[in-house]
């Protein structure tokens, strides 16, 4: 099967495949010390319940990655991504100028890639970006396997940064 005809595993990347706990307390602090998250991002721990999904979609699915990250973190993700030995698969980042919610350009995104191809499922920890896919008719599964902080949370959605 041509890989352009497989159907789409979409999986995010904090609190799905990698474990920012470790550096969320850089989101309590006021102001919000984004730099220091983001330069903490290539120590993050796998997380090993959406490490497995993603390397067992790829038998049957291409894999894409679609993060909240901005733009400028691509380098430091990309090695991270190759270092946990996943999938290769096309990686789709934030604008650094884009402070929407990530319910929003993650499905801006979504609808996009998925022009004239099956989504299979996309894996995300964020309940709002779950919601909206599935309001949208998307396949979900809930990144249910980390914790994540109150602080994480509100980022997502008030500040538009992850």
């Amino acid at each position: 099967m041509a890989h352009d005809r497989l159907p789409l595993a979409v999986f995010d990347l904090d609190g799905t495949l990698a474990d920012t706990a470790h550096r969320q307390h850089f989101l309590e602090a006021r102001p919000r010390d984004w730099d220091a998250f983001f330069a903490a991002a290539p120590d993050d721990p796998p997380l090993a319940e959406g490490i497995a999904l993603a390397r067992g979609s790829a038998e049957e699915c291409e894999v894409v990655y679609l993060t909240g990250r901005p733009e400028r973190c691509r380098a430091d993700t990309v090695a991270w991504l190759a270092a946990q030995e996943l999938p290769q698969g096309r990686l789709h980042m934030r604008r650094n100028d884009d402070r929407r919610p990530a319910r929003r350009t993650k499905l801006d995104v979504l609808r996009r890639i998925t022009r004239g191809r099956e989504l299979r499922m996309l894996v995300d920890d964020d309940e709002l970006v779950c919601d909206e896919a599935e309001r949208a008719g998307f396949r979900v599964v809930r990144a249910r396997w980390a914790s994540t902080s109150a602080a994480l949370k509100d980022a997502q959605e008030r500040d538009g940064r992850t």
